[in-house]
């Protein structure tokens, strides 16, 4: 098999502005979908988001838990940090195989249409008193891949509430198309390098809580980020992100591609297998 390839979280702007990208919000036209609810495709239209979204069951993800713990652990232990588990699906067949789970499948389904790729997977674990935040930006400003059309569902392997920096949300600002941002110099307090400057002005931030084992799904243009975790409890939430088959990535991004439902007409995602 050949070797997985480590890929940046983001390219750099210059490489980006090379890029010709479709950053309009397309909304989904569903009327009949099979997982979530006609509400709640009209409320993803309409807002960005669905949240509350039921998957794994306590046991479930108990055992998701224990796995993400071990894997953390073999991280620190070879010096990275509760961050740096990027891509894990390319290296991680626990990853691989939340991916590409049905359930979890079935309702990004109901977003993108029958031909999804699954092409990312990212821990995002804040540990206790961990002091970072994540300022608010959209996803689709740092990704080679158009048009937008990712869907991300963020898993909650921790219960994610106001008191541990669940993420917050900007509801219907992904109906504002690309937003203007700063790109950060290097402040230690922040996870990410970008940040849409007065993000208030699209709306009242409201808080995603979760559960663990739920999922919210959210678009790639909606504006979000979360606080630092003050509190005594770890926060870690897994994104798997999946896009119709239709998106075309650049800088070989497409080589992280998985189809987890119909296929890919063009060929274009390289389909990857499980890792061992």
């Amino acid at each position: 098999m050949e070797p997985a390839k480590q890929f940046a979280i983001a390219p750099g702007m210059d490489e980006l502005d090379r890029v010709d990208r479709d950053l309009a919000f397309h909304p989904v036209c569903n009327p009949s979908p099979g997982r979530l609810t006609p509400g709640q495709v009209s409320r993803y239209n309409s807002r960005g988001f669905v949240s509350g979204i039921r998957i794994f069951s306590e046991d479930e993800i108990a055992r998701v838990r224990a796995g993400f713990d071990e894997l953390l652990r073999g991280v620190l232990a070879r010096g990275g940090d509760s961050y740096s588990i990027s891509s894990a699906h390319l290296y991680h067949a626990e990853a691989y195989d939340l991916l590409t789970d049905e359930r979890i499948v079935s309702c990004v389904r109901d977003l993108l249409g029958e031909d999804v790729i699954g092409w990312g997977s990212h821990y995002f674990c804040k540990m206790p008193h961990d002091g970072k935040r994540v300022d608010w930006h959209q996803d689709a400003t740092y990704w080679p891949l158009t048009p937008a059309r990712t869907v991300t569902a963020w898993l909650a392997i921790d219960g994610a509430d106001a008191e541990n920096a669940c993420m917050r949300f900007i509801p219907g600002s992904h109906r504002h198309g690309p937003l203007a941002f700063d790109v950060d110099d290097g402040d230690s307090g922040a996870v990410l390098n970008q940040r849409v400057a007065e993000a208030g002005r699209y709306g009242e931030p409201v808080d995603n809580v979760l559960r663990a084992g739920e999922i919210s799904l959210h678009s790639d243009l909606l504006l979000h980020g979360s606080e630092a975790n003050g509190s005594d409890r770890r926060r870690c939430g897994l994104t798997l992100r999946y896009c119709a088959a239709e998106v075309r990535a650049y800088l070989e991004w497409n080589r992280k591609g998985v189809i987890v439902s119909g296929r890919d007409p063009s060929g274009h995602w390289a389909n990857r297998p499980r890792p061992t």
